[in-house]
């Protein structure tokens, strides 16, 4: 009876046991395929800046071998310092972060910062209504609006300059004002009720209150505003005609255009990828080190609306 009841007892644990290493079983095969198509998908995404990379360090008769040569040999690092020298874009450099992308985005952060604080913490009669118009406007293309504002721009005698990309920033952006909006709801308002009663302004309670809570959703304004101008091609092409006030993405387009105007051909192609890489490198390594801060901007901003 004894051996008979031990029997019957171990049966439920022997099934509890296969059925328990069955599920670890099918959680290490669902983790491994979840990590396989990550990778892989990886690999897609980063493949690109390594092929950019390496070709900047190749010459022409590397970069046209069939099947590609993904490990350049030998190595030319020159091809930075003469891609960068040959067609002088230090000004173009200068034109991009101290006429373009540093204004653009400092603006473009304090506007968007005072809009955002009065829809999120300023009770008053058609803030709701007025922030949806706003948010309409995200609706509208850029390409529909590109026509109106070079007519504007051109009769107020701004083409040429960078008044027109400096100027609107003054007014905000409505994805901007959405984001920052967001994150400042989710901070409490007992915080601002109390500064109220101790005296402080709204700028005040904007300033010394709002914005050290804001760091996460501040860098990631800073980070895309940034990164457009940084990349914006169509607007510069639309409104700078001076080779000296080309930013990097006009001069990077001149500089292909050139070579093959002059049928130098030679050492083109490493030469463009070598000049793309110095522009790409400032944007990754921003966001390398503000990765954190950028990443929990994105995650908790929108909780609350």
């Amino acid at each position: 009876m004894t051996s008979a009841s031990q029997t019957v007892s171990s049966k439920p644990q022997l099934q509890q046991h296969a059925r328990s290493g069955s599920i670890s079983t099918t959680k290490w095969i669902s983790r491994f395929a979840i990590y396989t198509i990550l990778i892989l998908l990886g690999i897609t995404w980063i493949f690109p800046l390594y092929w950019m990379v390496t070709s900047s360090l190749k010459d022409d008769p590397q970069i046209y071998t069939v099947p590609p040569v993904l490990i350049p040999n030998p190595v030319y690092w020159n091809n930075f310092y003469d891609a960068w020298t040959r067609f002088d874009f230090n000004q173009a450099a200068f034109n991009s972060v101290f006429l373009y992308s540093l204004p653009v985005t400092i603006f473009t952060l304090i506007s968007s910062m005072i809009v955002a604080y009065g829809f999120a913490k300023i009770p008053w009669r058609g803030r709701d209504a007025l922030f949806w118009v706003c948010i309409a406007t995200m609706m509208l293309p850029w390409q529909v609006t590109m026509v109106p504002l070079f007519i504007i721009f051109k009769n107020l005698g701004w083409i040429n300059t960078y008044w027109p990309f400096v100027v609107p920033s003054l007014f905000g952006n409505a994805y901007f004002i959405f984001l920052l909006r967001q994150f400042f709801l989710s901070i409490p308002e007992e915080l601002s009720d109390a500064a109220r009663i101790d005296g402080a302004s709204e700028f005040g309670i904007l300033w010394r209150i709002i914005l050290p809570l804001s760091k996460p959703a501040i860098a990631v304004v800073l980070l895309f505003r940034f990164l457009w101008s940084w990349n914006d091609y169509l607007g510069p092409l639309i409104y700078i005609n001076t080779e000296a006030m080309q930013p990097l993405a006009l001069a990077i387009y001149r500089m292909r255009t050139l070579a093959l105007s002059m049928g130098t051909t030679a050492m083109a192609y490493p030469h463009l990828m070598a000049v793309s890489t110095l522009v790409a490198l400032p944007i990754i390594l921003i966001f390398i080190f503000a990765q954190r801060t950028f990443i929990e901007g994105i995650s908790t901003t929108g909780l609350k609306g």
